[in-house]
């Protein structure tokens, strides 16, 4: 799998999991809330933190459209309430570098695309909404930054064509699986869709989760996800569309735990290790004796058995090849067989 390069920190290619704390508008447009939420994610151990670009009257036209189970508040009344000015981006992203995580921000317009380039970003999230705007797309691909593209409410033939519209311009790419329903129920996160994109397009995938808690991602992990985005708050007492789906800092900062010790837990086959040999000794059974037994005796259930430690010159697999057979001299109980205790024991 390919790896891409953001402000140096390089994900996938063997790396482990990049995490992204979005914060989205869950700051409800107060940049004093969006400099808190960096600071905790900072703290818990995140990678990134990413916010979205909203210039309402560039991205929508007005609408008294709800944005479904979310809010019963008008989108467009969200959106407005949850923009910041210019400045404001500025100042988040200028505190996110001060604070050592990677800033992102995700534009829904071409005019926030051209915010975001004008403050010279790293890279560009696409959301999963902006997913088939081919329009979107090539605007902002034609920039040459990075893409993590999100690709909920699409299928394999329209993130093929979106795929395509962004390597026109032979951009590091990355696909995150998404399921744009909030919350996900887990029996719909679809985690398959991991390898499915892995497979069909051999490029870096991440998951864009929106289950309640972490352990869809941690599970994506496994499936060989190199990126994790989760909806981000200080608390869930805040107000706010997303923050009743967002993980808070100890949940955060368990992801970040969690995903690595996943992460180095991958691959490997199924072998003996030389760390396990020692185990081997005391954990394995040999064949003993479980009472007295006499010269020429035949070997039974009722004399012979498998105990513990191993190291013995007959080890339990091979108790059936013992029985039947008889003791070439007499042994005491509670002792390990050796192979000339038995007539005519040859292992196979």
């Amino acid at each position: 799998m390919s790896s891409i390069n953001i402000s140096g920190r390089i994900i996938g290619g063997g790396q482990p999991p990049f995490i992204i704390a979005e914060v989205g508008i869950n700051h409800e447009g107060e940049v004093e809330k969006a400099i808190q939420m960096i600071d905790a994610a900072a703290a818990a151990g995140a990678d990134c933190v990413k916010f979205q670009c909203h210039i309402t009257e560039a991205e929508m036209i007005p609408t008294d459209m709800k944005p479904g189970k979310i809010s019963e508040e008008r989108l467009w009344d969200i959106i407005k309430r949850c923009e910041l000015t210019e400045d404001e981006e500025k100042r988040v992203k200028a505190y996110c570098e001060e604070k050592g995580v990677i800033y992102l921000c995700t534009p829904f317009s071409r005019e926030a695309a051209d915010r975001l380039e004008a403050m010279n970003v790293e890279a560009y999230k696409i959301g999963s909404g902006e997913c088939n705007n081919l329009p979107l797309l090539e605007h902002i691909a034609q920039k040459g930054k990075p893409i993590i593209l999100s690709t909920g409410m699409n299928d394999i033939q329209s993130i093929r064509r979106s795929v395509s519209v962004i390597q026109k311009y032979d951009l590091p790419l990355i696909l995150m699986h998404c399921t744009s329903m909030y919350p996900t129920p887990y029996e719909r996160v679809r985690l398959g869709a991991i390898t499915e994109l892995l497979e069909e397009f051999g490029l870096p995938v991440g998951l864009s989760d929106h289950s309640l808690g972490i352990y869809t991602c941690l599970g994506a992990v496994a499936l060989g996800a190199c990126v994790l985005e989760k909806h981000f708050t200080v608390t869930r007492s805040w107000p706010g569309p997303d923050v009743p789906i967002s993980i808070e800092p100890h949940e955060l900062a368990e992801l970040v735990k969690g995903s690595r010790a996943v992460f180095v837990a991958r691959g490997g086959s199924k072998t003996i290790l030389d760390e396990e040999k020692p185990v081997i000794d005391f954990a394995y059974a040999s064949v003993v004796s479980i009472r007295p037994i006499r010269k020429g005796e035949p070997l039974t259930t009722e004399n012979v058995w498998v105990k513990r430690p191993g190291g013995g010159d007959i080890p339990a697999a091979l108790l059936d090849q013992v029985l039947g057979k008889k003791a070439t001299r007499d042994i005491p109980a509670d002792r390990q067989l050796k192979t000339d205790d038995v007539d005519g024991f040859e292992p196979l």
